[in-house]
């Protein structure tokens, strides 16, 4: 998906170890369709070459303010102004400081103050040791930062260069490209509070032994991706998958449909939007042995008798705030033939405004998906897509139910 073409970003690199992963995020610009420039202050050159990083971006790298090659002998200037977004990464303890105070003692902090605010935005990627992260100064600097205009992306936590473990390290290339992404998405649900469950549900029938499905998590994890780049506030409640927690997105891991069903619960008061994209389980063994089941020799298995799961959306389309209007609800129905049928007798029988219904083995575990979108009036297909682009289309067609009343 190349969500950047058409985009030209300033790239710039201020001093750090942090450094090297600037290289692989500036591949990953291009790779995503942008023009890159890259700034780089004297410090930065220290940790990492000019020349890598023309070889990545395909243009000469602009390192002083005194660079002859612009025309007008204006580089800070003109950077600002071709820029559709400035993303600093790395962005030190010593250059975020003055960027508060408005210092301009080189072409980064320079093309920083000059550029058109109002329409190019500026993100900060910091990255320094975890004493320098916590210290008021530097506290005090992002709160400033942000109240000026500035994303401020998080830090990661974790090594340091120093030999020390902590906050402060910078976000992976991966992650910061999905923040600079975010701001290019329209804020169709800003203000609201977005509740996603994802993945299978995994019901044990002993300690090693279990029953679940094929679900693979990608499009529930896709879905709270969109509604946070779409400005939403937007929990995650994830079964059992080993996928990276989207930017920005708040993660409650789970194992089974009663701990699903409990975390929901725990979480769904604060909600406007519930999306229950999870393949939850519809049975469960009624108990599970506390010790592995072994064969006895006979040749038949042990006897497990089973237990409905409880519906988890349907418990919640019938609460009060779903009935009034102050909950909107979304189900998924992954099914395996007559998909139109199966889903608008699920949406009547969950009794949810939108039930989104697919077929799940042409898509458990693959990164694209075609969706059947199911309401009271009729159905619309979204053809065969990545699962991102279906799913801010899907937060696309949520947002104008939100801001259209109800037929009657």
């Amino acid at each position: 998906m190349q969500d950047l073409a058409g985009k030209h970003i300033v790239l710039g690199l201020s001093g750090g170890i942090a450094c090297y992963k600037s290289a692989e995020l500036c591949r990953l610009l291009v790779k995503a369709g942008a023009t890159v420039q890259v700034v780089m202050t004297e410090a930065a050159a220290q940790f990492i070459t000019p020349v890598t990083m023309q070889a990545l971006s395909n243009r000469p790298v602009v390192t002083s303010q005194w660079d002859a090659r612009a025309p007008n002998n204006m580089a800070h200037i003109n950077l600002g102004r071709e820029a559709d977004a400035v993303l600093i990464a790395p962005a030190s303890a010593d250059l975020m400081a003055k960027l508060v105070h408005g210092r301009a003692d080189d072409v980064l902090t320079l093309l920083c103050l000059a550029r058109p605010a109002e329409r190019v935005p500026l993100l900060l990627a910091p990255a320094m040791n975890r004493e320098m992260w916590a210290h008021p100064a530097t506290q005090r600097n992002l709160t400033q930062l942000r109240a000026d205009g500035a994303v401020v992306l998080p830090v990661g936590q974790g090594d340091q260069a120093c030999g020390e473990t902590g906050d402060g390290r910078m976000l992976e290339p991966e992650q910061l490209l999905q923040g600079l992404m975010a701001q290019f998405q329209p804020k169709l649900l800003a203000g609201h509070r977005v509740l996603v469950t994802a993945g299978p549900t995994f019901e044990a029938i002993d300690p090693v032994r279990g029953i679940t499905n094929h679900s693979s998590g990608k499009m529930g994890f896709a879905v709270a991706r969109a509604a946070q780049e779409a400005g939403a506030e937007v929990t995650l409640v994830a079964g059992p998958v080993h996928l990276p927690t989207p930017l920005g997105v708040r993660r409650v891991n789970v194992q089974s449909a009663l701990q699903m069903q409990a975390a929901v619960q725990a979480e769904v008061d604060r909600a406007t939007v519930f999306v229950a994209a999870a393949a939850v389980a519809d049975w469960r063994p009624a108990t599970a042995a506390d010790q592995k089941l072994k064969k006895d020799g006979s040749g038949l298995p042990p006897a497990l008798h089973f237990v409905e799961n409880p519906d988890i959306l349907a418990g919640v389309a019938a609460s009060d705030r779903a009935r009034r209007g102050d909950l909107f609800c979304v189900g998924f129905a992954a099914e395996s033939h007559d998909l139109l049928a199966h889903a608008q007798a699920k949406r009547v029988r969950k009794n949810v405004p939108l039930l989104v219904g697919n077929i799940g083995p042409a898509t458990f575990g693959q990164d694209d998906n075609a969706l059947l979108l199911v309401d009271a009036h009729g159905t619309r297909e979204l053809p065969h897509a990545p699962k991102l682009d279906l799913a801010r289309q899907l937060v696309a067609d949520i947002a104008r139910r939100l801001a259209t009343p109800p037929r009657a």
